[in-house]
């Protein structure tokens, strides 16, 4: 199983360094993927298709093999890829059920007929087809699409009874939950970190612990832990002692800032001090944009995975072959000294 996670993701690896494929490689990677992709452990599967998320191009029959799987594979790929079309995410949203029609309503940018396709996914569902008669689902969607989406959304939930009397109208208050849901996507809340790596409350404790003890050695590993890449990342990371990849790191992370500046705060002790009314880790985790620290660290895990997948390469050398070039300096070694600054 292991030997063909490794080849999924090196065929992952290998298409995202297409900047610009071509048609025969589109067909290429479509017949390799999918057969690769059913042979493949749940991890790999799931970190192939956040890396694939990521890329602008993607073969269509691929797209959606993608978003034709669990809730739980597809649900990132789903929200955050812009290589799927329209009309394969009708599909999807028509074929998968109210999981992934929830998935694709979280989307940042919906046209105009991929709501009104949603909205027609939720009125005919099972047992809805009476109550949903007073909408009209072919109704024409006003331009411009960034003003339609929420108005044709709200339009159809304002036709809907407000107060459930019956079972009937249990069903419908309940669509009317659903249809809400759509207008979310207009303006997510701030805890909504679908498809995003996220912190478990036990290793929010452990940085936060490790921190307060200026343990950088236990910290280091735990902080690996979290991102699912080497320690040499992880070290790598809070070497720079600015402060600013760490503070990057645990943004990306979903960690609150006050969590993140007590860590920082902790193991970078100029970062501690007063600044008017507001420490220098405050200042610094407030001019940081999430977006771009998600991306920042999504980069820097690919090129560990990437990093590492070469150095055992290199140990697999036949006699007389030259090893790679690889890490030259000593980050264990040099962590000592954060937190003693």
């Amino acid at each position: 199983m292991r030997k063909k996670d490794v080849v999924l993701m090196a065929t992952v690896t290998s298409f995202e360094n297409l900047r610009y494929p071509t048609k025969s490689e589109l067909r290429q990677f479509a017949e390799l993927f999918e057969p690769l992709f059913k042979a493949s452990s749940e991890e790999a599967k799931r970190q192939a298709v956040a890396a694939l998320s990521q890329c602008q191009t993607i073969p269509e029959a691929a797209a959606l093999f993608i978003g034709s799987q669990p809730i739980g594979i597809a649900a990132t790929f789903l929200t955050c890829s812009q290589a799927i079309s329209d009309q394969t995410l009708i599909t999807i949203a028509r074929t998968q059920g109210g999981a992934h029609a929830k998935a694709i309503a979280r989307r940042d940018n919906l046209s105009p007929m991929v709501v009104d396709a949603l909205v027609g996914v939720r009125q005919e569902m099972p047992g809805r087809g009476a109550a949903a008669s007073p909408v009209a689902p072919s109704a024409p969607i006003p331009a411009p699409a960034q003003q339609a989406q929420p108005a044709a959304v709200r339009q159809v939930v304002k036709t809907i009874p407000a107060e459930p009397a019956s079972q009937s109208s249990l069903r419908e208050e309940q669509m009317r939950q659903e249809l809400r849901n759509l207008v979310r996507h207009i303006d997510p809340p701030a805890d909504d970190r679908l498809g995003l790596r996220s912190l478990t409350e036990t290793q929010e404790a452990l940085l936060v612990r490790f921190a307060r003890t200026r343990d950088a050695d236990h910290f280091a590993t735990a902080l690996a832990d979290a991102l699912s890449a080497s320690r040499f990342l992880s070290e790598r990371i809070m070497l720079d002692i600015s402060g600013q990849q760490l503070a990057t790191t645990l943004i990306s992370l979903g960690l609150t800032d006050e969590d993140g500046a007590f860590i920082l705060s902790r193991l970078y002790p100029h970062l501690g001090e007063q600044a008017g009314r507001r420490t220098r880790a405050q200042i610094l985790l407030s001019t940081l944009d999430p977006s771009e620290c998600e991306a920042r660290v999504e980069a820097w895990r690919r090129a560990d995975s990437y990093t590492f997948r070469q150095e055992e390469a290199s140990r697999r050398l036949q006699p007389g072959e030259q090893p790679r070039a690889h890490h030259q300096i000593h980050p264990a070694r040099d962590l000592k000294s954060i937190g003693r600054r």
